[in-house]
């Protein structure tokens, strides 16, 4: 028996318009692997960041780098629609000519990307989306994990002049960036899915690896799975996982009280911190919990892995949910 074949009852059997109050919440851990930005503006703006409490315990405020929401399920929802594309499972909207596409405001409301990241369709139709999310904070201060570059942009005389003109080139200027082993912790939250959606919306996550600016070069990212929660009710924010893990991981104390965690830090200390932390924040909350082991957690990977291997058997995953929305034609 399989992981998700054991909680099948944590699923929905067939996808509902209403309600049923099942959750699944996704624990990770986001390490970046390169240089990565996270911004909201343009080239050369600062990186998102605010401030905040560092832990939950004492008056201390710290600066903490942000991978705000959409710039994450931006990600993983390209990835899957890229695997739909590739099976021909995005379709046309009744009655509108062109494929369904992000930002084109023809979304064909009935692929599996429409139907779990939701859509809004200007003339009239709305799914809202059953993958909750919410700004990633650094696990570290932003003094700690952040360090700025100049750029320029060369002629191919190898100078900033133009060859031809001898006029300076005005690309240059300075990126601030997030170094290499940074760690942000993130919940997902999934409402009221199937074990097909959650197999499709688990592989969007460990399958994408670019986020943030300036993706062709830099931005790798690899998507731990620290722990998974079923509730009946949304449980902790990302903030409060975050802090009481920068407690939990906090080390000896000076005169000034505890230090920050190791920078970098091992992720497999991270993975056992936010498992211990969760048990003691999920008892607040107002729900039934019910938790993977972390040796659950390490099978259930493998059984997405092993599942994205197999491209006829991820075929018949997408076939089969994309026809439980009704007919495609």
């Amino acid at each position: 028996m399989t992981i998700i074949e054991k909680y099948a009852d944590r699923f929905l059997a067939r996808y509902s318009n209403y309600p049923q109050g099942q959750y699944v919440n996704l624990l990770l851990v986001r390490q970046v692997e390169s240089e990565a930005i996270f911004r909201t503006e343009g080239s050369g703006e600062p990186l998102s960041k605010e401030f905040v409490h560092a832990g939950l315990d004492g008056d201390e405020i710290i600066q903490r780098v942000v991978i705000s929401k959409r710039k994450q399920t931006a990600v993983e929802r390209r990835t899957g629609r890229e695997l739909l594309r590739a099976h021909g499972l995005l379709f046309e909207k009744d009655g509108k000519s062109g494929t369904c596409a992000l930002n084109r405001n023809n979304p064909c409301e009935r692929c599996m990307d429409c139907m779990i990241y939701g859509y809004a369709a200007g003339g009239g139709g709305a799914q809202k989306s059953r993958v909750v999310t919410d700004d990633a904070f650094s696990l570290h201060p932003a003094t700690t994990i952040t360090g700025s570059k100049q750029f320029n942009a060369l002629f191919d005389n190898s100078t900033m002049r133009d060859p031809e003109t001898g006029k300076p080139s005005h690309s240059i200027g300075t990126d601030e960036y997030v170094k290499p082993e940074t760690v942000f912790l993130d919940i997902e939250t999934l409402k009221d899915v199937t074990a097909n959606e959650f197999r499709y919306i688990l592989g969007n996550i460990l399958r994408s690896s670019r986020y943030g600016a300036i993706t062709a070069r830099i931005g790798k990212v690899k998507n731990l799975l620290a722990g998974v929660i079923f509730s009946n009710c949304e449980i902790f924010s990302n903030l409060e996982l975050t802090q009481a893990a920068y407690d939990h991981l906090r080390n000896g104390d000076d005169e000034n009280g505890s230090t920050e965690p190791d920078f970098p830090l091992r992720t497999q200390k991270l993975v056992e911190a936010i498992l211990e932390v969760s048990l003691e924040l999920g008892g607040r909350v107002a729900s039934h919990i019910v938790r993977l082991t972390p040796e659950e957690v390490v099978a259930l990977v493998g059984e997405i892995i092993t599942l994205y291997q197999d491209e006829a058997a991820v075929r018949r995953v997408l076939e089969e949910t994309t026809k439980m929305y009704g007919p495609q034609g």
